[in-house]
């Protein structure tokens, strides 16, 4: 696997975002072509939220979801077991190596995957290899500097910045969104059909949420030990950093979205 470094880590300030993601916030693009019966496969699923969507909705097709943490991977099972979504499996797995035969699934999915690897397009690859032809590689990920919020903030916009300098040195892409298109090209799809859509927090307690989990990032998780260790911001900072994104939220004029890319392509 290329050399790389999960920028945003574990915590569970990160893992409240992702439990948070539905085939409907985070895969609205590739809904239209779940049909019931087909073979998907989820690489990066994290705790499997959106996985047990579309499994749900392709069933009783076969869904496997994938990811290089096993402690993710443990509770992506038992939130499965626990909703009572069948013909569903987790398994940890290299996205760069994947345990499949050639031409094994229908549709290959990653959501917000793609910008935290040193080499996207090697990982279009091997999800193109592991999908049949004809089928469709599924991609969403985020473009960080195309972000915008009001009010102004000016830590807001260092607490941005920071995030951008240590994906760099992370050999992550944090405009990952808007390349997606090229990259598939460069995988060799001929057929790729491109989009965009927005996440928006604005109301009360979508502010409280959004805001609440990214002061907790820069002041607890592994993202705010990074940006120590590489000199990037001190604790100063970091503090300075939550406060800018809890007076964020406490604004009620508090408005943020998220911009993200999306491509289709088929195999």
């Amino acid at each position: 696997m290329p050399d790389t470094t999960y920028t945003h880590g574990h915590h569970d300030s990160v893992l409240r975002s992702h439990r948070w993601r539905t085939a409907a916030n985070s895969a609205a693009y590739l809904v239209p072509h779940l049909v019931s019966g087909i073979d998907l496969l989820d690489v990066g699923c994290g705790p499997g939220t959106i996985t047990c969507d579309l499994a749900r909705a392709v069933a009783p097709g076969r869904v496997v979801g994938v990811d290089a943490a096993a402690g993710v991977i443990e509770e992506a099972r038992e939130a499965a077991a626990r909703d009572g979504v069948t013909g569903v499996t987790f398994e940890v797995a290299d996205l760069f190596a994947l345990p499949f035969d050639d031409d094994t699934f229908d549709i290959v999915h990653a959501h917000q995957v793609l910008q935290h690897v040193a080499d996207p397009v090697s990982a279009l690859v091997e999800m193109r290899r592991v999908c049949r032809p004809g089928g469709l590689v599924a991609a969403r990920d985020s473009d960080y500097p195309a972000f915008t919020f009001a009010p102004p903030n000016s830590d807001l916009d260092r607490a941005l910045v920071a995030y951008g300098a240590l994906t760099r040195i992370n050999r992550a892409r944090w405009d990952a969104g808007r390349l997606l298109l090229g990259w598939a090209h460069e995988a060799g799809f001929t057929e790729v059909a491109p989009s965009a859509s927005v996440w928006c927090f604005a109301t009360e307690g979508d502010r409280a949420w959004w805001g609440g989990l990214w002061a907790d990032r820069f002041t607890q998780s592994t993202l705010a030990e990074q940006l120590l260790t590489h000199g990037i911001a001190t604790r100063e900072d970091l503090e300075a950093f939550a406060e800018a994104w809890r007076s964020w939220a406490a604004s009620p004029d508090g408005w943020f979205a998220a911009l993200h890319g999306e491509i289709l392509a088929t195999a």
